[in-house]
């Protein structure tokens, strides 16, 4: 049995997904309105397949498998 830590995002492939929307639609942008983010999270969502290739790459399940033995 393999024991993992409490929180581990990197096998949890939601923060995957929410570190690259944080990166695309947050990081170094200056939203004046709720509205204006509400859109830019709208944008983001109905333009996934824009991001296909870097969403694919991200959301995999392969992972390496370490041996405690």
């Amino acid at each position: 049995m393999i024991f993992l830590p409490p929180y581990a995002p990197d096998l949890n492939l939601i923060e995957r997904y929410w570190r690259f929307f944080k990166k695309e639609i947050l990081y170094g942008k200056y939203c004046q309105t709720f509205a204006l983010i509400k859109q830019a999270c709208d944008d983001c969502f109905a333009a996934s397949n824009c991001h296909r290739e870097a969403l694919r790459s991200l959301l995999t399940d392969n992972f390496q498998i370490i041996d405690c033995a």
